[in-house]
């Protein structure tokens, strides 16, 4: 019994030194861990951050009637140039029979009033030849006279008003005469021959007539989430991308940051706007959607290295590199680090451009049947 009991652990102690020497060959006949180094290189790194809107005129007027009524005649559509002044639509007006009754009694009643006045003024003028009055008793009379025939007339033009929209003497200024108010491009007529329209007043803003926008001035107008409007600030350059005009990029300032922002999806949004400096060979429709980048930090032909070199003491955070000094031989070195795109950082001090820096997080690629 003791003499199995002898062979069994020495036999233990024959395997246990054979794996051992196995493992240590093994060990032995593995390639060493080579490191890859790279070097510094000379970058324009520019930190920024995307904001998504569209390009809309900086002003843009709407063109409303003073008048209701149903359009008779339009005169421009959308992409043409007009001045100020020019001659939008005309409307056909449809009088409202309460105040074209009233109207017509108003002439009725100036009539009567007129009339009077006239008789008033013979029978003073027979009196004063006769020398029973005084020419100052006539001439009142003959003020009251030409008053009446004033009101009689404004009668009459109040209900050609009423009835037509304009009267004798007021062509241009008839409110039937729809026209611009400001010089530019017509964006949009959303109305049409036939429709009717409503005037503008206190309690109604009116039906829109046209647009009329200065293409020449547009902006940029989006929205950044919160955790990106504390990043920004006002004065900012922008580089806006348009969707549909490929390969250009338009360059603009932001101007305006909202003070509040508004819960969309679930989350908050705030409003920023961008004056776009425009280019003359290109035309920019309203309207369309755009992304702004956003510069936040901008740093020309600096020295710069990867992000994945960079490596940070567990104890002091601070950031540091290896550098090479012989062969697979490296040595710490702290470095500090600026501006950052997310793949290259630029190092301010603390490597040289000839350096060979170490690429310590390579990932090997993974053996066949692992």
């Amino acid at each position: 019994m003791k003499k199995s009991v002898t062979i069994i652990i020495l036999l233990f102690i024959v395997l246990s030194c054979v794996g051992a020497l196995y493992y240590l060959y093994q060990k032995n006949a593995e390639d060493p861990v080579v490191y890859k180094t790279e070097k510094p290189s000379t970058q324009t790194i520019v930190k920024k951050t995307v904001a998504t809107g569209s390009i809309l005129p900086l002003e843009e007027v709407l063109i409303k009637p003073n008048i209701s009524g149903v359009i008779e005649e339009v005169f421009v559509e959308g992409g043409d140039y007009v001045k100020s002044g020019d001659l939008i639509a005309k409307i056909k007006v449809v009088p409202n029979l309460s105040s074209l009754n009233e109207a017509k009694n108003t002439i009725e009643e100036a009539k009567i009033a007129l009339d009077d006045q006239k008789r008033n003024w013979e029978r003073q003028g027979i009196l004063f030849h006769k020398g029973v009055i005084s020419k100052v008793d006539l001439e009142r009379a003959e003020v009251a006279y030409d008053q009446a025939k004033q009101s009689y007339a404004a009668a009459n033009k109040r209900f050609d008003i009423v009835k037509t929209g304009t009267t004798k003497g007021y062509g241009n200024e008839a409110n039937t005469l729809i026209r611009a108010t400001v010089s530019g491009m017509v964006l949009e007529v959303p109305v049409e021959v036939g429709n009717q329209v409503i005037e503008s007043n206190n309690f109604n803003e009116g039906t829109t007539i046209a647009a009329i926008a200065d293409v020449d001035k547009m902006i940029f107008e989006g929205k950044v989430d919160e955790s990106e409007v504390g990043k920004i600030k006002e004065d900012l350059p922008l580089e806006i991308t348009v969707g549909a005009i490929e390969n250009a990029v338009f360059d603009a300032v932001l101007d305006y940051i909202a003070p509040k922002g508004k819960v969309e999806n679930g989350a908050i949004q705030f409003e920023i706007k961008g004056t776009l400096k425009k280019r003359d060979s290109i035309f920019i429709r309203a309207g369309l959607s755009a992304n702004a980048s956003i510069i936040l930090a901008r740093a020309d032909s600096v020295l710069a290295v990867k992000e994945a070199l960079i490596q940070f003491d567990p104890d002091t955070k601070k950031p540091f590199v290896e550098i090479a000094i012989g062969e697979q031989q490296f040595e710490r070195r702290e470095i500090q680090l600026g501006v950052s795109d997310g793949i290259y950082i630029q190092v301010i001090q603390g490597i040289k451009p000839d350096d060979e820096i170490k690429v310590w997080n390579e990932i090997k690629p993974a053996t066949l049947g692992a």
